[in-house]
């Protein structure tokens, strides 16, 4: 069983996190009334991930991820952004935070938030001494739009960035978000061409039309591929989408605190603040991600 700690100084919110994610029959949760209190049931008991408002009293959300960061590296912190606080998440992205949630989208979007992140820190962790010995790997993927397949190729990639010693382990799940925002955007926006507005306004007929896509021409042919470059400096990953391409500079920009509400816009946001440096082709149907070794 999974622990969640939510950490909220209004109790109505810290009730509304746990009447969502209670949902999932296998999480058990415990509450603190700021960053302060959350960190000293960290160090008593670290949870498998903590849920987090952003601005409360005596310790925030960023001086709770920094220190969570520093001293409980195995531990995901999830932001809870409330409007006007758009400024403070983009910070706390940047100082280790593993993912986010806008209040407005809590409903929708809390529960498989959490799954996620629990699902990328409960990763296989151990390392084979055979595998301690390599400086380099490289694979290509042709995945078919099977979105099961995500979970199943990031896996991968984990296993082998965390027996390279490329980062930390919160290094190692931001990687992973990174990865599936990525792969998810070529599978849904690119090949299947279904528009993040969509998903915003209707999630069941988002779902819906994906079903029926990865069924019809020309949707069904199209393919993902993956190219990852994996050496003891830097990992490298490349992921092309068959779909007819988009102009990135459309986007809301991302790293705008102003746009952090929009749906359109979070899963470039989280892939530029998770990677050292991102950049797409020309067509808008190929993304390149580096991530270089931590100190």
């Amino acid at each position: 069983m999974a622990t969640v700690l939510i950490v909220d100084d209004s109790a109505i919110d810290r009730r509304l996190a746990k009447g969502l994610l209670e949902k999932k029959p296998d999480l058990a949760f415990s509450f603190a009334v700021d960053g302060k209190d959350a960190f000293e049931q960290i160090k008593q008991a670290p949870p498998d991930v903590v849920v987090t408002d952003l601005q409360m009293p005596e310790m925030n959300g960023l001086e709770l991820v920094c220190a969570v960061r520093a001293n409980f590296p195995l531990v995901p912190v999830i932001l809870m952004t409330a409007q006007g606080s758009e400024d403070i998440a983009v910070q706390a992205l940047s100082s280790g935070a593993a993912s986010y949630v806008p209040k407005s989208r809590l409903a929708v979007e809390l529960l498989n938030t959490v799954e996620t992140v629990l699902g990328a820190a409960h990763a296989q962790r151990h390392h084979a001494r055979l595998m301690e010995c390599l400086t380099r790997n490289q694979w290509n993927f042709v995945l078919d739009n099977d979105p099961s397949l995500v979970a199943a190729v990031i896996d991968h990639m984990q296993q082998h960035v965390t027996r390279l010693r490329l980062c930390d382990e919160t290094g190692r799940i931001r990687l992973a978000i990174a990865l599936e925002e990525a792969l998810l955007n070529a599978l849904y926006h690119g090949n299947l061409e279904i528009s993040s507005e969509l998903r915003e306004n209707d999630m069941r007929a988002y779902y819906s039309l994906s079903d029926e896509r990865r069924r019809s021409e020309p949707y069904r042919s199209r393919t993902v591929k993956v190219e990852a470059t994996l050496s003891r400096d830097e990992a490298v990953y490349v992921i092309r989408d068959e779909g007819p391409g988009y102009d990135p500079s459309s986007l809301p920009d991302p790293t705008d605190p102003s746009n952090l509400e929009k749906v359109s816009g979070r899963g470039l946001l989280l892939i530029r603040t998770f990677m050292d440096e991102v950049r797409h082709n020309p067509k808008g149907n190929e993304i390149t991600m580096i991530k270089r070794r931590e100190p």
